[in-house]
């Protein structure tokens, strides 16, 4: 059994990043998505490779229509029967978040959290916050306790520099679960920017409501870096145990640059020098335990 912890399908006028003139983004020049990718397509890759069970997560529609985003994917679920569970989003800005998200709720029983893309850096291209620490804000705080009650998770997008605001927001917050998205998104190689991943990972990892997935490795090398792969599954491993680490395609953002099987065999393959237990964890178990599938 393999659960894909991270993927999107959407259809091409519902966002309109994907349309108009492309600019820098933080996974480079993406020309080739920026069409529809309907469930067909996705679920013909994905069951090709032995997926079983998938999770999407909200692909960035206007904020204002993150209730159609759900309303959407119920009926997509109702015509094809994926994906297994949906992560959608709200403005947790706004005072109104929490009815929204109550609302999303009221739609599908699919529904287990939410996402609201928190990184920040210095170069513009790689931001969606605009602020380093909106993880701060009051209105945010309020709207993140909202989840607790709806038994929810809250899917975490940082980069390394955000690590300690992060583990903060955490504490704040035992009775919820934080995914940490990409692994924390590793960007800076140098050895200074791999002590800074490694030692904020590790601060979140001292924390047991958080999990990590092992996901979009390639969003910033544009290719499958066994390597790199090799590099962040170590320490993910090391830090959080296996049972939570969880593998995620990011298709089809990572179709960029690779194709499903080169993508897939790749993480298994590093896997293999794992135990089968842990191997199990990383690519299914914690998946469906975090995500009740």
């Amino acid at each position: 059994m393999i659960v894909d912890s991270h993927h999107h399908i959407w259809r091409a006028a519902d966002l309109p990043w994907l349309q108009g003139e492309m600019v820098p983004r933080i996974f480079g020049p993406y020309e080739p998505i920026r069409r529809d990718y309907p469930a067909a397509e996705y679920v013909a890759e994905a069951t090709a490779c032995g997926i079983t069970s998938a999770v999407y997560v909200q692909a960035n529609w206007p904020l204002d229509r993150c209730v159609d985003e759900v309303r959407w994917l119920r009926e997509v679920h109702a015509e094809t029967g994926w994906p297994t569970a949906v992560v959608g989003c709200a403005d947790l800005f706004d005072e109104g978040a929490a009815e929204v998200m109550r609302r999303q709720a009221a739609l599908t029983p699919l529904m287990r959290g939410t996402r609201l893309q928190l990184h920040w850096h210095e170069r513009p291209e790689f931001r969606f916050a605009d602020a380093p620490d909106r993880m701060k804000d009051p209105v945010f705080l309020r709207n993140i306790a909202a989840l607790a009650d709806l038994g929810w998770l809250f899917e975490l997008q940082v980069f390394p520099a955000q690590m300690a605001d992060a583990a903060a927001l955490v504490d704040g917050f035992p009775d919820v679960t934080f995914v940490l998205v990409h692994a924390g998104m590793p960007v800076d190689f140098d050895p200074a920017g791999i002590e800074e991943w490694h030692s904020g990972l590790s601060l979140l990892a001292e924390r047991p409501n958080v999990v990590v997935k092992l996901t979009g490795q390639g969003t910033f090398v544009h290719r499958v870096d066994r390597p790199l792969i090799e590099r962040v599954t170590a320490a993910c491993l090391e830090l959080f145990g296996s049972r939570r680490c969880m593998w995620g395609s990011n298709f089809p953002i990572e179709k960029l640059w690779t194709d499903l099987p080169t993508l897939l065999s790749t993480w298994q393959d590093v896997l293999s020098g794992r135990s089968t237990e842990e191997a199990a964890d990383v690519l299914a178990a914690t998946a469906t335990r975090v995500y009740r599938l």
